[in-house]
């Protein structure tokens, strides 16, 4: 009969070692899906970043075109210009049409160590002193720009290198070289402006997009494709 009894204990209760065992094995499971639970966090938010950048990148493109699409020729002034730096555009009052001129401008700065693709604007612009200002000031601020200057700017994308060129007398150019620079004597007018602005930037490594992109602006005067 006691025999029976030390028996049924043995078989009713666990020894330390299968305790340390099931503990041991609960720990893993808990390790392992640990793991998993932290690789899906990870991969969200890789997937999250990657959609912030290209995102920000169309972005910066619309915003491109839509500069463009809103030039705004004035009589014995500059409306568009590279310097190999940056381009400036005076384009139209951006929310309603008595809003004025503004002047835009686009570059690329080291920021911490990375390329960026940047956009300065300028505010609104009622008389001629202030264009003219304006125009000087978006030179300064991709030449070497101040805290104050910096206030006016957005940056879009990292990018390594960027390039522009110029569709005239139907052939795409430098705008720095004879065939893409503008006529020795200014002309008043939408003339002076080409007839298409190609833009190429080259994105830095590790993007959500990767290479280069180009993207093509056309006068709106201008018939047919190029």
């Amino acid at each position: 009969m006691k025999k029976h009894l030390s028996a049924s204990r043995r078989i009713g209760g666990f020894t330390l070692i299968e305790l340390l065992v099931a503990i041991g094995l609960m720990a893993l499971m808990a390790a392992l899906s640990w793991r998993g639970l932290d690789g899906m966090t990870r991969a969200q938010s890789r997937m999250r970043q990657h959609s912030d950048e290209v995102l920000a990148l169309q972005a910066g493109l619309a915003q491109w075109g839509a500069d463009l699409d809103a030039i705004a020729p004035q009589p014995n002034s500059p409306s568009l210009d590279w310097d190999g730096r940056s381009l400036r555009i005076l384009r139209r009052g951006m929310t309603t049409p008595g809003e004025g001129l503004r002047v835009v401008a686009w570059s690329r700065r080291v920021i911490d160590g990375s390329g960026q693709w940047l956009r300065w604007q300028s505010a609104p612009l009622t008389t001629r002193g202030e264009l003219k200002l304006a125009w000087q000031n978006a030179s300064l601020w991709a030449q070497n720009a101040g805290a104050e200057e910096r206030k006016h700017e957005v940056r879009l994308a990292p990018i390594d290198q960027w390039q522009i060129y110029y569709y005239r007398a139907d052939a795409w150019s430098n705008p720095l070289s004879s065939e893409g620079a503008a006529p020795a004597t200014p002309v008043v007018g939408a003339s002076v402006i080409p007839d298409g602005v190609r833009l190429v930037l080259t994105l830095a490594p590790g993007q959500a997009i990767s290479g280069s992109v180009t993207r093509d602006w056309l006068r709106p005067s201008v018939g047919g494709g190029k």
